[in-house]
């Protein structure tokens, strides 16, 4: 196999695909990336068993043929390459020789055909969306998800799809988030599918934000993206996620509503005083009025007043600092409404209007 580029038309298609190439690795091969060498294309594949990426670059081949690379020196290696340079790729029985200028690296292959790939998987039918409007989903929900739970179908997110409906919804069992997109799907029933959080991470890392098409396609066992050039396909996690439609307070007896931004910035500013292990905020409610209120170990405090839409009366309540920023940082618009019953009970946000997603989060005891 040759082949000869720029660093740039080597060193892009490779940073799509390095993601799915873990450090450490109970397989060898696994360390490597698969290039693929064509009269007209070149693909490149990284996979960990569990995420596979794929990309195709329109890169011709003076000599076509397959082969696979340690993944993170090749990457090292054209990075550390000069910009302008053109890069010449040669690969020879076990070995492969990267030339550039008078640069020249020799490294170790190993066989095409014991690479694991997931090429031939059954996919019914497809999905399609902007890459913007995906990514925007996955950026307000993903947050909530839990990190490794033992609750296993805790650790990824819910993609839910209904007839005219995209919905995700991510939990770690003391938050949770939702959003829904219309769309032009035609499904006979509700699919729910849960995605691992690497390949939701890697999506979101992948995701354009704009209005280029993404190609959806779920399996039996995996769901596939496709963004132009670029493919991931993930295993799903085998489990039932919680029915979340439950947690979502339907009535509530107090209604706040309260700048967003004004908020946040001072959920922010109390919050200083925390630590890292404490998180906890209590939020005094009176009419026209939000006090929030944190304390550390040491006794240091912070209080800040806000002033607010509400009148129904005096409430106290405490809630993870962190988890009412996630969720005011997730929603758009200048308002956020605030629903509360009592003390005991979860609160639910949301923008004032109703549009965008739900946040659901479940109070502290201080």
């Amino acid at each position: 196999m040759k082949l000869e580029a720029t660093r740039e038309q080597l060193l892009k298609p490779l940073q799509h695909v390095i993601g799915a190439v873990e450090r450490r690795q109970t397989l060898p091969i696994l360390s490597n990336v698969l290039v693929t060498a064509r009269d007209k294309e070149l693909n490149l594949t990284a996979t960990d068993l569990e995420v596979e990426l794929s990309v195709q670059a329109a890169l011709p081949a003076e000599t076509p043929g397959r082969v696979t690379l340690p993944a993170r020196k090749l990457h090292d290696i054209l990075r550390a390459l000069p910009e302008e340079g053109t890069v010449t790729l040669t690969v020879e029985g076990e070995k492969a020789t990267v030339r550039c200028g008078r640069s020249r690296f020799t490294l170790v292959t190993l066989p095409a055909d014991d690479f694991p790939t997931l090429e031939d998987l059954p996919f019914s039918g497809d999905l399609r969306l902007p890459q913007g409007a995906l990514r925007h989903l996955i950026d307000r929900t993903h947050f909530a998800m839990a990190q490794q739970d033992v609750r296993y179908y805790l650790n990824g997110l819910l993609l839910e799809v209904d007839p005219g409906l995209l919905r995700l919804v991510a939990t770690d069992g003391h938050r949770l988030a939702f959003q829904e997109l219309p769309i032009e799907a035609e499904v006979a029933e509700t699919r729910q599918v849960i995605i691992p959080r690497k390949g939701v991470m890697e999506l979101l890392r992948l995701l354009a934000d704009n209005d280029a098409e993404a190609v959806l396609q779920i399996g039996t066992n995996h769901i596939r993206v496709t963004m132009g050039e670029i493919r991931l396909t993930s295993k799903l996690i085998d489990g039932k996620f919680p029915d979340y439609q439950r947690v979502i307070p339907r009535e509530s007896s107090r209604v706040v509503i309260a700048d967003r931004v004004a908020l946040r910035n001072a959920l922010a500013r109390t919050g200083i005083v925390l630590s890292d292990k404490n998180q906890g905020i209590r939020l005094q409610l009176e009419d026209w009025m939000l006090r929030t209120q944190a304390q550390n170990p040491e006794h240091e405090e912070a209080e800040e007043e806000l002033e607010i839409n509400y009148s129904g009366g005096p409430l106290e309540i405490g809630f993870n600092g962190g988890y009412l920023l996630d969720a005011l940082g997730a929603l758009g618009g200048e308002l956020a409404k605030l629903s509360f019953s009592d003390a005991g009970n979860s609160c639910l946000i949301e923008e004032s209007e109703g549009a965008g997603g739900k946040h659901v989060i479940m109070p502290m005891r201080l």
